[in-house]
Parts: C-alpha cells; structure tokens; sequence
C-alpha cells in the first residue's frame, strides 16, 4: 500500500510540475500583446495537456521498464515473448524482479524489466522459472559488458562471457550509449538465492 502511495503521488506531483508551467505561461501570456483568442487558445491547450498527462500517465503503470536491472536480485517470475516476423514484432523478455541488498535481504518493491529478446536469455529465463516452478527460489545477477575502456565490469574475477564470447564495451560503450541506457549491455545470470543474512539476535 505505501509503494503504491508513493507512486501515487509521483504522478501527482508530476502532474502539478505540468500545471505549475501552465500558471507561468498564463503569466506570460498576459503581459504579451497577442490577441486575446490565441491567448486563451494557448492556456486552454496547455491545461488540457497537464490533465491528459496525469492520466496517461496513470496508464503506463505496470509497464515493464527498460532501465537496468538491480546487480543483485530475486527473480519472482519471468514471461518469454518469441519474435514475430509477420507481424513485426522484435519479441521481448519480461522479469520481475526484486533488488537485493549485500545481505541478500529484499527491498520489499518488485519491479517489471524488459530486455530484448535473444536465444541465449530466453534459454536462461525458461530454465530459471522452471526452477521456480519446482519451489526452488531464484537469484540474479546483472553486470555491465565492459567498463567503459574496452575491459571487464570492475570487480569481474574472470572473463565474462556473453553469448559464449567474451565480453566487452558495447558498441559506442560507457553511459551515453543508448544500449548501456536501457539496460541491454547487461549481462544476466540466474542461480538458487543465496541465504538471506540476518542479524545476530540478542543473547537472553
């Protein structure tokens, strides 16, 4: 209920930043000389976007986001997209997934991701869910091909491989790439979650 709340107000707080530029033009608009229908016009238009982006808005909501995932995660569940040439369709793999911290404890706020699809993930997603499937919980991990200069993510204690070859940047490399943006220079495994470390309780 609080995730959602805050989420809730984002979009209302969003909305408002809209209908604060529309206070400032209507300002703007009266200390201008037009004529006063192209004046109306324009303040008319402008409110009308603020509300039609408060409600669109409220429809991208459970969209799967394009972002990067988390580097450490629990996937709860995973649905597969195959291409569709006849249609068009690029296919897609959907995960929802939960971050984690370094005790492998979770956030407690699911998120949905979208990757595109490849042979090799789906392969991978298909596997991990029928392992879910059984009752076994599943982990993630999800690194960046390359650091930006041509090499392994920091902290990689072997090559990493993508695809059966071994990383690198990928093309452009380093945040600006729009790949690296969205997500897709990740590289995703998935193994049984590891133990939950909690704190030592007080001794009686």
């Amino acid at each position: 209920m609080n995730d959602a709340m805050s989420l809730q107000t984002s979009i209302i707080g969003l909305s408002l930043g809209y209908a604060l530029l529309a206070v400032l033009l209507l300002l703007a608009v009266v200390r201008t000389r037009l004529p006063w229908p192209l004046k109306a016009a324009a303040v008319v238009v402008t409110s009308a976007c603020y509300v039609l982006v408060f409600f669109r808005t409220q429809g991208l909501l459970g969209w799967s986001a394009e972002g990067p995932l988390p580097e450490r995660f629990q996937l709860l569940w995973v649905r597969s997209v195959e291409p569709n040439a006849a249609q068009g369709e690029p296919g897609a793999i959907h995960l929802w997934v939960e971050a984690l911290d370094e005790d492998n404890l979770p956030s407690g706020v699911p998120r949905a991701y979208r990757r595109p699809y490849s042979t090799e993930l789906a392969r991978k997603v298909e596997k991990a869910r029928t392992e879910i499937t059984a009752g076994h919980s599943q982990g993630g991990r999800a690194a960046q091909i390359g650091n930006g200069d041509g090499g392994p993510p920091e902290g990689a204690t072997g090559p990493l491989l993508v695809n059966g070859e071994l990383g690198g940047d990928p093309p452009g490399g380093g945040p600006l790439d729009s790949a690296f943006m969205r997500g897709d220079s990740q590289a995703i495994e998935f193994a049984p979650l590891p133990v939950a470390k909690l704190p030592a309780k007080d001794a009686p």
